[in-house]
């Protein structure tokens, strides 16, 4: 099978290995000139793994046009420009293919699921359908081959099944999902969830407050996502509580790693004035505090990640404002 890659950073990098690992034709394209060249020269990619030996027959191309011989093509960008990326593309497909979605987010403009986003912006007549690759997955350990288990959500059912027969082996196990809003939406809200979990550690707070963030932040998700139309069950899988979990802990998340330092500065000024890295849950935050004030929904973690982010709280005055809210049955 022909998998095209785009974007030469951390996860296109892991995802391309996967596929090259089952022995597919597999190209992953890069704007990088340098990060091209030392995958194809040196078989590594160090700007994201350090000390790490990608394997030897991955391929790395700077000519977009060369996505025409693929069967299924994999998105690895921010979901910011992923919308502008299947426009770009579109013009060199002459058959439908899978558009497999990698992004954890919304659509800036239009504040869509990235599934929507991707649908809208690509010719149906070329599109088989689009499979969302989800799941608790950092690249850093997936480029290692660390077991790990994601889920290919899609609305067409056999294409989930082409991608999961495509990426699973001995240390890639994929499960099939059909639940699109609740999977997406599940993977989206982690992001802020895991932003509060790192203000909180850098406030040098402990496990039972991230154990009371995670429930507490899953119970936000759940009450968003089923109002959306998510199955609750959803919110209790991989794309749910295990994308949770993996990023509210870990080093290897960004979104983590944004909010641990405007913990330590006790505010996010310094945090607005030095960052140059795509933090998903940022946005994301933004898009979550308005739809479910539209709603009417209520998600306090949401609305104290926000002032914290626009409104120059301290990290400090939300974590106590949370814990005074008037009591209640859980």
């Amino acid at each position: 099978m022909n998998i095209f890659i785009i974007g030469s950073g951390s996860w296109g990098s892991a995802l391309a290995q996967i596929c090259v690992d089952n022995h597919h034709d597999v190209l992953i394209y890069g704007k990088n000139a340098d990060e091209i060249n030392e995958i194809n020269e040196s078989h590594t990619n160090t700007a994201y793994f350090k000390n790490v030996q990608l394997n030897p027959e991955l391929k790395g191309t700077l000519d977009i046009s060369k996505v025409s011989e693929a069967d299924i093509v994999v998105l690895s960008v921010p979901s910011a420009v992923t919308a502008q990326v299947c426009r770009e593309i579109q013009p060199y497909i002459n058959k439908k293919i899978i558009l497999v979605n990698t992004s954890k987010g919304f659509e800036p403009n239009t504040n869509s699921r990235m599934s929507e986003a991707i649908r809208h912006a690509f010719d149906s007549e070329k599109l088989s359908s689009v499979v969302s690759l989800i799941g608790p997955s950092h690249a850093e350990e997936v480029v290692i081959r660390m077991l790990t288990t994601v889920c290919a959500v899609s609305l067409n059912e056999e294409d989930a099944k082409t991608v999961q027969q495509a990426f699973s082996n001995d240390y890639f196990r994929v499960y099939t999902g059909s639940d699109e809003i609740g999977s997406e939406l599940g993977v989206a809200i982690k992001n802020s969830i895991a932003l509060a979990s790192g203000m909180l550690a850098g406030l040098g707070y402990g496990d039972n407050t991230r154990a009371a963030l995670i429930t507490r932040g899953l119970a936000e998700m759940i009450r968003f996502g089923v109002a959306c139309g998510g199955q609750q069950k959803t919110f209790m899988g991989l794309t749910g509580i295990g994308d949770l979990i993996v990023t509210c802990t870990s080093i290897h998340s960004r979104n983590f790693e944004a909010g641990y330092q405007i913990g330590q500065a006790d505010n996010a000024m310094a945090y607005w004035q030095n960052n140059h890295k795509t933090v998903e849950g940022i946005r994301t935050t933004e898009v979550l505090y308005h739809l479910k004030n539209e709603m009417n929904i209520s998600m306090p973690i949401v609305d104290e990640i926000y002032q914290v982010l626009y409104n120059q709280k301290k990290p400090s005055k939300s974590a106590r404002d949370l814990m005074l809210r008037e009591l209640k049955a859980e």
